[in-house]
């Protein structure tokens, strides 16, 4: 973008990416340059500073896309992954839980079932089938977990936006799923973040509750064999939908849409007590993905920020 361009797009990225070669510039911000080259729309990269993103957007009259952004601007959209790749947060709001998607109203009506069915059936083949998730998962099959659990997933408490968005921290969930007594409870720490402490207060827990299972095995044998799943806001809700699971939220989320929400142990307790209805997975699933967020695996990556920037109120002429 040249020096004296008052309009184009400003890229906000961190200054490990932003070496000589570019090679550690992630594919979907290179097939968005690539894209707005070809357009022949200006933009610019710069280092992101957290501490001064508002006044670097105040200093001049471009938009801002800013990587893991939290600091929402009318001339800026918040950009990361949307849980499942190649799916992307380009958003006036924030990420994940702090995204527009979840104040948007999801209306199942106006989406067409066959393509809505289509769509999740694409979702499993990436990612059920396979068994694959975010993070690495065990291999092997699991054989000895209990049928019909309230499955359990635990997520980092110590990062900000876990944190910020909880409604109870984990042990309370855990106490609660218990106190529900619906049966086996199967409770999966999270990957990255099971210390010794975490792991050996489950262990006592499990001790003093024989209803109480720990388990490390692939996600996708977990979901598939339980009855339900509880969890703060972690994208293995997102997961559960793709095994059509009914899903309690235990914190803020952009896809509470078909979920439970418990905003205390004791709406826990009491929703584990009810017989979870039936959602349109399938419908929620297009919506969310196919309808709100940008799609890095299509060819068109740079149209399809544009199309947000303009949703945004922003002219680039």
């Amino acid at each position: 973008m040249g020096q004296g361009a008052k309009k184009g797009l400003v890229f906000h990225l961190p200054a490990s990416w932003l070496t000589q070669d570019g090679k550690e510039i992630p594919p979907f911000y290179q097939k968005a340059f690539e894209g707005l080259d070809g357009l022949g729309v200006p933009y610019k990269t710069i280092v992101l500073d957290r501490e001064r993103v508002l006044q670097r957007i105040d200093a001049d009259e471009c938009f801002h896309l800013i990587n893991h952004g939290n600091t929402p601007h009318p001339r800026a959209l918040m950009v990361g992954l949307a849980y499942l790749y190649p799916f992307w947060h380009v958003d006036p709001k924030g990420i994940r839980a702090f995204s527009s998607i979840g104040e948007t109203r999801f209306r199942p009506g106006q989406i067409d079932g066959d393509t809505a069915r289509e769509f999740l059936t694409g979702l499993r083949h990436k990612w059920v089938e396979p068994r694959k998730s975010r993070y690495e998962q065990q291999r092997q099959i699991a054989e000895d977990l209990p049928e019909g659990a309230t499955a359990v997933f635990l997520q980092s408490e110590k990062y900000r936006l876990v944190e910020e968005t909880c409604f109870m921290d984990c042990w309370q969930m855990i106490e609660a799923c218990l106190e529900a007594d619906q049966g086996p409870v199967v409770v999966k720490p999270h990957p990255l973040d099971l210390d010794q402490d975490t792991y050996e207060r489950l262990v006592e827990m499990q001790n003093q509750h024989t209803d109480l299972h720990i388990s490390l095995d692939n996600i996708h044998d977990i979901l598939d064999s339980c009855e339900r799943v509880v969890t703060i806001n972690s994208a293995v809700g997102i997961e559960a939908y793709m095994h059509r699971k009914p899903v309690i939220l235990c914190g803020q989320s952009d896809f509470h849409h078909i979920a439970d929400v418990a905003r205390s142990p004791a709406a826990l307790t009491e929703l584990l007590k009810q017989e979870p209805s039936g959602r349109v997975h399938a419908k929620f699933l297009y919506w969310y993905f196919a309808q709100n967020c940008v799609n890095a695996g299509r060819g068109n990556v740079a149209r399809q920020i544009l199309r947000k920037v303009r949703a945004a109120g922003y002219s680039l002429e």
